[in-house]
């Protein structure tokens, strides 16, 4: 099983880009599609993106689809949330996660969860 850790939140402006990055340690992190969540405050759980284990598929929720990019390293084991253009809307805390083989939009079909990093995005 795999351990989750995300980094690279902050507080930035609208329009504002910001990489965020989920390191697993554990064994067979290749093994495991990953996938973004987020939430807002009083807001429900949403799907942002989600890769499969070897990166070949990728796919976005609509609102995220053509600013944010996920993207992943076996060697690293990493999976990164490049997001781009952001908006008021974005401000949430991401949280990465995995599970066993194909990708999910989700939230629980992931048993493995990271502890999330905060994404404020303000003007």
């Amino acid at each position: 099983q795999v351990h989750l850790v995300e980094s690279g939140g902050g507080l930035v402006h609208p329009g504002d880009s910001l990489r965020l990055s989920c390191a697993a340690s554990g064994r067979a992190f290749s093994a495991y599609a990953m996938g973004w969540f987020r939430q807002g405050s009083g807001k429900q759980f949403e799907f942002v993106a989600t890769i499969s284990w070897d990166g070949g598929e990728a796919d976005y929720a609509d609102s995220v689809k053509g600013r944010f990019t996920i993207s992943r390293d076996n060697a690293k084991n990493t999976v990164d949330l490049q997001m781009n253009s952001l908006k008021l809307e974005d401000t949430a805390v991401y949280y990465c996660a995995a599970r066993a083989l194909e990708s999910s939009y989700y939230f629980h079909d992931y048993p493995i969860w990271g502890h999330g990093t905060q994404v404020t995005v303000s003007s």
